[in-house]
């Protein structure tokens, strides 16, 4: 961390080098439940790693377009993921091509969406940009949702999602780093994938899974 309090780009490289299963265990190590649900996916087989980014919609009957989403793609800091939280409502999409376009050409990071994404195949003729999504929807938002608030903690699965938090995005899925912890929580990755990677060769050696569970405790 640096004296702002912002998760360094160094321990955000970090991060890059580990997956989503083995942060989810080093923050379960921590005493934090960080992982999402499995309904959010990637819609393409991209990692996503950076710093959190914040939107919250709710209902509407008004035809208005997702104003605080589209000022964060424009004003978000490079490497940004947008998350755009709306109580898990599936049955709209709350991102889309033209929306991919400016996140790409602004340099953001990723999208994390509590609901759908369309546009599908232009996003991935197009782009490599990662999407985590619960769903992919043909409706857009306009006329159904609005966005009311940016930069606001908003909460994703009973996870609570501050701007500033690490989101990680693999193909084992999602998890919320909060930003406090996100060092300790590198650390801790790293020591196991490491114990994996030696506990990987003990099996190969003795054929034996029971013989590396004995020894390194993991499974």
């Amino acid at each position: 961390m640096n004296v702002a309090g912002k998760v360094s780009e160094e321990i955000i490289e970090g991060l890059r080098s580990v997956n989503a299963a083995s942060v989810a265990d080093a923050l379960w190590e921590l005493g934090i439940s960080g992982h999402l649900s499995h309904e959010i996916k990637p819609i393409l087989p991209v990692k996503m790693v950076g710093l959190a980014v914040t939107v919250y919609e709710e209902p509407t009957t008004e035809r208005l377009p997702p104003t605080h989403a589209l000022e964060l793609i424009d004003n978000a800091e490079p490497g940004s993921v947008i998350v755009i939280a709306i109580d898990g409502y599936k049955d709209v999409a709350t991102w889309g091509g033209l929306m991919t376009t400016g996140a790409v050409v602004n340099g953001l990071e990723g999208a994390l969406l509590d609901g759908g994404v369309r546009d599908v195949e232009e996003i991935e003729r197009d782009y490599r940009f990662p999407i985590f999504a619960r769903s992919i929807h043909p409706a857009a938002s306009v006329g159904r949702f609005k966005t009311v608030s940016a930069n606001e903690p908003v909460e994703v699965d009973g996870v609570t999602i501050r701007p500033g938090d690490v989101i990680m995005g693999d193909r084992d899925g999602v998890v919320v780093i909060p930003a406090a912890k996100a060092e300790a929580c590198l650390v801790k990755a790293l020591e196991i994938e490491s114990r994996e990677r030696e506990q990987t060769r003990l099996i190969r050696e003795t054929k034996s899974i029971l013989k590396g569970l004995g020894k390194y405790q993991r499974i």
